[in-house]
């Protein structure tokens, strides 16, 4: 068994793709034609956006749909760079709701927070030593 990929639901797939490649630089993988499923590489696993209505169809099971007007859920994205402070202000100045500015924690890791155009939370944060 290995971790392959997260999916998380949202209105809009296209619009969060598009999102994620402006205030992240991610490279999109894939979207399907009709915008229901799309994938962003991130290395050795995928960060996934499957459309609300989509999901509903293919599982039946309810849930709370993100939004940026509600609490963030309860997720986070981690998104790991050695350049936090710029990448932070580049995911802002994309439209990212900025949550905590970059701080250097105790145990050496710079790590800052937004809220992404789906209301997640995304952890923008340098490598914890001794790791890539």
């Amino acid at each position: 068994m290995k971790f392959g990929y997260t999916i998380l639901y949202v209105e809009s797939v296209a619009e969060t793709v598009a999102f994620y490649e402006r205030a992240f630089g991610l490279e999109r993988g894939m979207v399907t034609a009709a915008n229901e499923y799309g994938e962003l590489k991130t290395g050795g696993t995928k960060l996934a956006f499957a459309a609300n209505a989509f999901v509903s169809t293919l599982t039946g099971e309810p849930f709370d749909s993100a939004s940026p007007a509600k609490a963030a859920p309860p997720v986070e994205i981690g998104l790991v760079t050695n350049e936090v402070e710029a990448a932070f202000a580049k995911a802002v100045a994309a439209g990212a709701i900025a949550v905590k500015a970059p701080e250097k924690k105790p145990w050496g890791q710079m790590v800052g927070y937004v809220r992404d155009n789906n209301g997640f939370l995304v952890e923008i944060c340098s490598p914890v030593d001794g790791q890539p």
